[in-house]
């Protein structure tokens, strides 16, 4: 009975809880800073997002129309030289449409006014001088909805590279200025984590949904801004 009191009393000395400081050694003195950098380039190629949309009485005949309208579409972004590899359907929905009227009463009630067919296609144009003559033969042909343009580089590796060695020196700098400023020295960087921003797409609006062939599409690519934000721990040594 005395070694199984022994033994218990062991045990519950090795389960005693160390005080804090003793369980967690001490973390050592950091600061943490932002820093941002931005590099720019010519673009190399645009992205189109274009939709046709067709209405009808009945599902099938409105997606009949809508694939007429869109197979010569397609047809035409062909001819001017884009390849199937830069044609990709992005997408595709067949849905009622209702009429929402109010009765003498204050009820409202729906009644079933055509079926709605809305396909869309992304094209990538590699060729940058094409690009207004996609928009308006395609628009010729049927796209009437929607759409956006965006102007990217198909390898934005070196130019956004330039970026994260700006945003990183920028950093730097700024833990230097305020390790100067509270008198200590900063030491190794203890953790690096980077956020990167690519340029976005532009809407092309309504108006462009109504232009006639004669009327030229008038497009300028001007530079894309890639933007690289860091944020930077360094150790501090007194």
């Amino acid at each position: 009975m005395k070694r199984l009191l022994t033994a218990t009393a062991l045990v519950a000395a090795l389960h005693v809880p160390l005080p804090a400081m003793a369980q967690q050694a001490p973390q050592p003195p950091r600061i943490v800073v932002t820093g941002e950098g931005e590099a720019t380039v010519r673009p190399d190629m645009a992205i189109v997002s274009l939709s046709v949309m067709r209405e009808a009485a009945t599902a099938r005949e409105a997606l009949d129309a809508n694939n007429e309208a869109m197979r010569a579409v397609i047809a035409s972004l062909k001819d001017v030289g884009i390849d199937d590899r830069d044609l990709q359907t992005s997408g595709l929905s067949i849905q009622p449409r209702w009429d929402y009227q109010r009765d003498n009463d204050g009820n409202q009630n729906a009644t079933l006014a055509a079926y709605q067919v809305v396909n869309s296609l992304t094209v990538r144009v590699r060729d940058l001088g094409k690009v207004g003559t996609v928009i308006d033969s395609s628009v010729t042909l049927g796209v009437n909805q929607g759409g956006s343009i965006s102007f990217t580089n198909a390898d934005a590796d070196a130019v956004i590279d330039q970026a994260r060695r700006a945003a990183v020196e920028a950093a730097t700098r700024k833990a230097q200025t305020l390790a100067d400023a509270a008198n200590v020295e900063i030491g190794a960087v203890f953790e690096i984590t980077e956020q990167a921003n690519h340029p976005m797409p532009v809407p092309l609006g309504a108006r462009a949904m109504r232009m006639d062939a004669a009327e030229a599409v008038p497009v300028e690519a001007g530079e894309n801004a890639y933007s690289v934000t860091v944020t930077m721990t360094f150790l501090l040594e007194r």
